[in-house]
């Protein structure tokens, strides 16, 4: 997504999502998806695991704002163990 108050959305596995405008969002909801955006945009990330008998489960889905100091601008980040981490 460019536009301001854009969206961009990847699902699937290793999906990835980019937003450069203003407030805008990037999702990635599939397994090990990852997202980045520009200060300002909101990146909503989901993480997953699979069970005993190897299907995947979703176990958690968070947001955060790219702030240029904890979340940096144009990087990716994916979920792992709850946290957002550099992909």
């Amino acid at each position: 997504a460019t536009g301001d108050q854009g969206a961009a959305s990847a699902t699937g596995v290793r999906g990835a999502a980019s937003a450069t405008g203003y407030q805008g969002a990037a999702s990635a909801l599939g397994i090990m998806g990852k997202a980045k955006g520009v200060k300002g945009v909101w990146l909503i990330l989901s993480e997953w695991k699979q069970d005993k008998n190897w299907n995947w489960q979703r176990i958690s889905v968070k947001t955060v704002i790219v702030d240029g100091v904890n979340i940096k601008e144009d990087c990716y980040y994916t979920l792992v163990n709850g946290e957002f981490v550099e992909a």
